[in-house]
C-alpha cells in the first residue's frame, strides 16, 4: 500500500490566505497547498529566498486535507503605512514602499479562523526531494518556529506527524485521527471536531468520489516574488454510510 505522512494542524488563531485585493486580507476555511508546504519548508530549515528548494517541495508531494473543525471567522483591523499614489510608479518590494518619502496610512481588514482543526496527508511524487521520514523528523524537530498562516498564529498543539500505510489519502486521514495523542483527543472533544469534507489534488482523486473541483490560487509560481498560479482541488463526496 502507499505510504502517507499525516498530521494535525491547530492554532487558536489561523490565517488561510485567499486572494488579497486592496485593504482586505480574507481567509479560506481550510489551509492551501502553499500554507502546508511552506510550514514543511520552515521545519526543514529552507530559507525563503531558496527558490529552487521551494519549487522542488511543491512539485514533489501530493496533498489532501480534511476539515474537522472549520473554526469561526474573526476580523481584525490594522493600520498600514503606504506610499502616496504616483502615476506610473510601482514598488517592487515592501522595503521599497517604506523607503519612499511622504508615507500615509490606510486601514486594512484581516480575517482569521479561531480554533480550526484540520488533518493533512502528504505523499511522495516521483520528484520528491526528501523521503517522508525526513519530513516527519523535521516536523517533530523544526528548524524554524512554525505558525499557521501569519507570525501571530503559533500552533496550539504539536503536529504529531505519523507515517501510515493506507489504501488512499482518505484512509490515511482517518487512521491519523484514530491514533491522535491524548491532548489532541481532548481538544477534538472540546471543539466537537469530527471528520468533515476532504479536499485533495484533483489529479490524484478518484473521479467517482469527486463532488466538485475548485480552482485555488495556491500553486507556487515564484517564492521570491510571491507569485501563485491556479491549482485544481477536488472536494470529495461524503462517504456513504453502511445500511444497518
Amino acid at each position: 500500500m502507499p505510504s502517507y505522512l499525516a498530521f494535525t494542524l491547530h492554532a487558536p488563531l489561523a490565517a488561510f490566505g485567499a486572494v488579497a485585493v486592496g485593504e482586505r486580507r480574507p481567509s479560506w476555511d481550510r489551509p492551501g497547498r502553499t500554507a502546508v508546504l511552506g510550514l514543511v519548508a520552515a521545519a526543514l530549515g529552507i530559507d525563503r529566498g531558496d527558490e529552487a528548494a521551494h519549487m522542488a517541495l511543491h512539485a514533489g508531494y501530493g496533498m489532501a486535507v480534511r476539515t474537522d473543525a472549520p473554526g469561526r471567522l474573526l476580523a481584525d483591523y490594522h493600520t498600514v503605512q503606504v506610499p502616496l499614489a504616483q502615476r506610473g510608479r510601482r514598488h517592487p518590494t515592501r522595503a521599497n514602499e517604506l523607503s519612499t518619502p511622504g508615507l500615509s496610512t490606510i486601514l486594512t481588514r484581516r480575517e482569521y479562523r479561531t480554533d480550526a482543526v484540520h488533518t493533512v496527508a502528504l505523499w511522495e511524487r516521483p520528484s520528491a526531494p526528501h523521503a517522508l521520514e525526513a519530513l516527519q523528523a523535521a516536523l517533530l524537530h523544526p528548524a524554524y518556529v512554525l505558525y499557521l498562516g501569519r507570525k501571530g498564529c503559533p500552533l496550539g498543539l504539536p503536529l504529531g506527524p505519523r507515517l501510515l500505510d493506507a489504501p488512499g489519502p482518505e484512509a490515511a486521514l482517518q487512521a491519523r485521527a484514530a491514533a491522535a495523542p491524548a491532548p489532541e483527543q481532548r481538544l477534538r472533544r472540546d471543539l466537537r471536531a469530527e471528520p468533515g469534507p476532504v479536499a485533495m489534488d484533483a489529479d490524484a482523486a478518484d473521479p467517482a468520489r469527486v463532488l466538485r473541483v475548485e480552482q485555488r490560487r495556491d500553486a507556487l509560481a515564484s517564492r521570491t516574488r510571491w507569485q501563485f498560479g491556479l491549482r485544481a482541488e477536488a472536494v470529495l463526496r461524503p462517504p456513504t454510510k453502511a445500511t444497518p
